[in-house]
């Protein structure tokens, strides 16, 4: 992966989620652009590993001393999202390791002798709840959320992290779509595909919001270099929307595989209960604050980024393999 500049000079980065998907990449980018990084982790020892002792690993921010100058901070915890169905209690895990954590770094921030100068929030597009199918409108930073969990969950999320604006803090929430990388939840989607069975999930016509995992880092250092004061909200998602039978047919044609095989969304919901929502009825978001700050995206259609991750398996060599 290309190098990504943060910044003009050295700074020290305080990340939660280090060992997750996108903190698997971020540290290493932040490494090589010469930052301090500091990993809050339930599992010291194993980040400290993971990134060859070369990060300052703790468990707790207690164990952050309020004279340590922390510049930037990047929050990226979170128990997965997709999996057990959610009962109360896991809707209460799924709270407390997003918005309970971000409590504990607004704590500390109210604390320390001298405040971090930004906050970089994670947050998920499921803030505007589901759209409907027949709904081609695009949704925006202004787009409202609705009264029903993921929602509730990603406004409650952002709005514990906007807390620490209160001590000078800048603020910005990062609204992700789906992220295609080889990690997360694209192997998952890919992996009927490359069996040629896969095809339109639930009818095919709801949209699907994603971003490149590499446009997703480029896009915290541009909001690392772009000063603003206050909360802000981003979508971080790609210029194009598709529906999920388009990236299905995208995505089959790209490693040269059938898809034709319709996956019906009962037993889907049958299975996952609500959850059932994220994969099955689509929000068109699309990333209208990172534009007009004139952000340029690499991987701006699927085909492409795609086409970056899994190319090598359009060569004949590979195919059948």
């Amino acid at each position: 992966m290309p190098a990504i500049h943060f910044g003009d000079r050295p700074e020290t980065v305080l990340v939660t989620g280090a060992t997750g998907f996108i903190g698997q990449l971020l540290v290493p980018a932040l490494l090589a652009d010469g930052h301090h990084v500091f990993i809050l982790s339930r599992d010291p020892k194993k980040a400290a590993w993971m990134f060859n002792n070369q990060v300052t690993c703790i468990a707790s921010m207690g164990e952050v001393p309020v004279t340590q100058a922390i510049d930037v901070m990047i929050n990226l915890a979170g128990a997965r999202i997709l999996g057990r169905r959610w009962t109360a209690e896991r809707k209460k895990v799924l709270r407390g390791s997003r918005i309970g954590l971000t409590q504990s770094l607004v704590k500390w921030i109210a604390g320390a002798q001298r405040k971090p100068r930004l906050l970089l929030s994670a947050s998920a597009i499921g803030y505007y709840g589901i759209q409907r199918r027949d709904d081609h409108s695009a949704l925006t930073e202004n787009s409202p959320p609705q009264p029903i969990f993921m929602s509730d969950l990603c406004r409650e999320w952002e709005a514990a992290a906007g807390e620490a604006s209160r001590y000078g803090v800048s603020v910005a929430c990062m609204r992700f779509g789906l992220v295609l990388g080889r990690q997360g939840a694209l192997p998952m989607m890919m992996l009927p595909i490359r069996l040629g069975i896969g095809g339109p999930l639930g009818g095919g016509r709801q949209y699907l919001s994603w971003i490149h995992v590499h446009d997703l880092l480029r896009a915290m250092a541009h909001l690392w270099k772009n000063n603003h004061e206050g909360v802000m909200a981003y979508n971080f998602t790609a210029p194009e929307t598709v529906t999920q039978a388009e990236f299905s047919r995208i995505a089959a044609g790209i490693v040269r595989r059938p898809s034709f095989m319709p996956t019906p969304g009962l037993p889907m919901r049958l299975v996952l209960g609500e959850q059932a929502d994220l994969l099955l009825e689509g929000q068109r978001v699309v990333p209208e604050r990172l534009t007009a700050e004139g952000f340029s995206f690499i991987y701006p259609d699927l085909h492409k980024a795609l086409t970056s991750l899994y190319g090598a398996e359009q060569s004949p060599s590979n195919v059948g393999a």
